[in-house]
């Protein structure tokens, strides 16, 4: 009976750090990159599949997650502020990119020419620095060919490649496209 009692614990002491990690994740988010989380176009991105059954808007959130954890994780001393609003931003291309229609007037695949739209997304609606930029428009890299040159466009890449293959072979599952 002591077993069960001290297992019931640490399990309850486990979740109270996940949901505390959790609840400072979202508040710094929230902090660096309300005006974006508030925006009708983000949340647009909910109707929208990334990869799997994830939505465009939850890779994001994702991705901006992981992204301060690596950071916070290695130390690697990236800008707070621009890691989360490049994060949030890296797929703001605002298209189902699996629609077939819409693809074969594109002359280039999604994967290679989506930067560039959603860095042009992104512009029209934010005041952008060159940090910001190079994340949205490197995040894809090696097949952006040029590769990063700042920190915080690395570990946007790390993390994206990361939540991609773990939405990809159905580890990281969403619940599909939701009305906004």
């Amino acid at each position: 009976m002591e077993f069960m009692k001290s297992y019931r614990e640490k399990r309850r002491e486990r979740l109270r750090r996940l949901f505390e990690r959790h609840r400072r994740l979202h508040a710094m988010l929230k902090e660096h990159g309300g005006d974006i989380l508030d925006s009708e176009n983000f949340r647009s991105t909910r109707s929208h599949i990334q990869h799997g059954t994830m939505t465009v808007h939850n890779h994001c959130m994702d991705v901006a997650r992981y992204s301060i954890l690596l950071n916070n994780r290695f130390g690697i001393g990236c800008n707070k502020h621009d890691l989360i609003r490049g994060a949030l931003l890296h797929d703001y291309f605002l298209y189902d990119w699996h629609d077939k229609a819409y693809l074969s007037k594109r002359k280039r695949l999604h994967g290679f020419h989506h930067p560039m739209t959603a860095l042009c997304n992104a512009e029209k609606e934010y005041e952008l620095n060159d940090t910001q930029r190079e994340i949205i428009k490197k995040h894809m890299w090696p097949l952006s060919v040029v590769p990063p040159v700042c920190r915080e466009a690395w570990v946007v890449t790390a993390a994206d490649k990361y939540c991609s293959f773990m939405e990809t072979v159905g580890l990281h599952k969403g619940h599909g496209a939701r009305a906004s």
